[in-house]
C-alpha cells in the first residue's frame, strides 16, 4: 500500500514538472518574469500586491493569477487596480499546479505582459513541491506568525529566491523576534534576499519594488 502511494505521487509530480517546463518555455519566449508568491494564509500577499500595483503599475506591464480554494474576493481587489487578473479556484486542492497555470496563461495576451504575479493558495507545505514554471518563488511571512516558521517549513524557504517579512508596522505590538526570523531563514537558505516591509505604512517597499523591476529588466 505504501509503495503504491509513493509511486502515484512520483507520477503526479513528474507530469507536473513536464507541464511546468512547457509553461517556463512559453513565459521565456514571451519575455515574462513570473513570480510565485507563497505563504501561510493571512500573511498579507493580496494587500502587498494591491499596494505594489497601485504604486508601480505604470513601471511595467503587470498581470496577476489569483489562487484560492473558494471565492474571487482577492481577484476583485486586484481588478480594482486596473491590472489584468485571472482567478483559479482549486476547491479542495491546497496548491496551484502547472496544469492550472497553463490554463490561466491561455486567458492572457502574453505579448502585453512583462511581469506576472501568481498568488498561490495560502499554504507553506504543498506549494513548495509544485513547480508552475515560474522564474522564482517569493515567500512571505508576517510578524503575526512565529519567527520559527522557516525551521518548521524548511522546504518552502529552501526553494524560494526571496523572503518578504510583512506587517512590520505591528512589531511594537507583537512578540516577534525579526532578527531570529531572518537568521532562521538564512540558515535554511543563505542565498535568500530578505525584505522587511509594511504594506500599510509603506516602510521599505521601495527596495522591494527595485527588486521586482530589476528582475523584469534582466530578462
Amino acid at each position: 500500500m505504501t509503495r503504491s502511494v509513493i509511486t502515484i505521487k512520483k507520477d503526479i509530480l513528474a507530469k507536473n514538472d513536464e507541464l511546468a517546463d512547457e509553461n517556463r518555455k512559453r513565459l521565456k519566449e514571451a519575455g515574462i518574469l513570473a513570480i510565485n508568491l507563497v505563504s501561510s494564509p493571512g500573511a498579507g500577499k493580496t494587500s502587498l500586491l494591491v499596494r505594489t500595483l497601485n504604486e508601480i503599475g505604470n513601471k511595467a506591464r503587470f498581470a496577476v493569477i489569483e489562487g484560492d480554494q473558494e471565492t474571487d474576493n482577492d481577484a476583485k481587489k486586484i481588478e480594482a487596480t486596473g491590472v489584468p487578473v485571472t482567478q483559479i479556484n482549486t476547491i479542495s486542492a491546497c496548491h496551484l499546479d502547472a496544469g492550472m497555470m497553463r490554463k490561466a496563461l491561455d486567458t492572457f495576451d502574453l505579448d502585453s505582459i512583462d511581469t506576472l504575479f501568481i498568488e498561490n493558495v495560502g499554504n507553506l507545505v504543498c506549494p513548495a513541491s509544485y513547480d508552475l514554471g515560474e522564474k522564482m518563488k517569493v515567500a512571505l511571512m508576517s510578524v503575526t506568525e512565529g519567527e520559527d516558521k522557516p525551521l518548521k517549513y524548511p522546504k518552502m524557504f529552501r526553494v524560494s529566491s526571496a523572503l518578504v517579512i510583512t506587517k512590520t508596522d505591528l512589531l511594537p505590538y507583537v512578540d516577534f523576534d525579526i532578527t531570529a526570523a531572518t537568521d532562521y531563514a538564512l540558515k535554511i537558505n543563505p542565498d535568500l534576499k530578505v525584505f522587511k516591509v509594511s504594506a500599510k505604512s509603506g516602510d521599505a517597499l521601495l527596495e522591494l519594488y527595485d527588486f521586482i523591476l530589476s528582475g523584469a529588466h534582466d530578462l
